[in-house]
């Protein structure tokens, strides 16, 4: 592997830890995809198109990683997580604005959720994460609107909107 590949690869390891991190909220399971979304890509660099932007591709590894094991853990029956952080104090309103978010964020469609870190916190365009989702602009475009106004509604009301039966 040529020194260019290895720092431009590099380059990419901070936005990947604070995504999967997103995603997990553990920083080590967050470091374990992490590992897994590099080990995967050097396997599959010669998969990789060329003229395909890195970044997009490694989040879309990422992404499909996190995802096969979220179905594997959804298969098997979750674990209880342990809460071992200690409770913030009521001075720290932004710090618990934030915990209130992301748990809200955690009450999304994994669709819209995505979408939201990609374009939120990893400053991706649309175009950018439509590609890792690989799905059409416009509907990354208006699962982004719906995700941004649940997430809205969620964070105001303190609510949880109620899923539609559908058959």
């Amino acid at each position: 592997m040529s020194d260019d590949f290895e720092a431009r690869l590099e380059r990419q390891i901070p936005a990947l830890r604070r995504y999967a991190f997103a995603l997990v909220r553990d920083a080590g399971a967050a470091d374990d995809l992490v590992q897994d979304c590099l080990e995967r890509a050097l396997s599959r660099w010669t998969l990789r198109r060329p003229e395909g932007d890195l970044r997009a591709w490694l989040f879309a590894i990422l992404r499909n990683l996190y995802l096969d094991a979220w179905r594997r853990d959804k298969r098997r029956g979750a674990l209880a997580a342990l809460d071992v952080e200690p409770a913030a104090p009521a001075s720290q309103d932004t710090e618990l604005a934030v915990a209130d978010a992301l748990a809200a964020l955690d009450h999304l469609p994994e669709e819209q959720k995505s979408l939201l870190l990609l374009v939120g916190v990893e400053d991706l365009s649309y175009a950018e994460a439509a590609s890792v989702l690989g799905i059409p602009l416009g509907t990354a475009m208006s699962r982004l609107a719906r995700g941004r106004q649940r997430l809205r509604e969620i964070v105001e009301t303190g609510k949880l909107p109620l899923l539609r039966r559908v058959k």
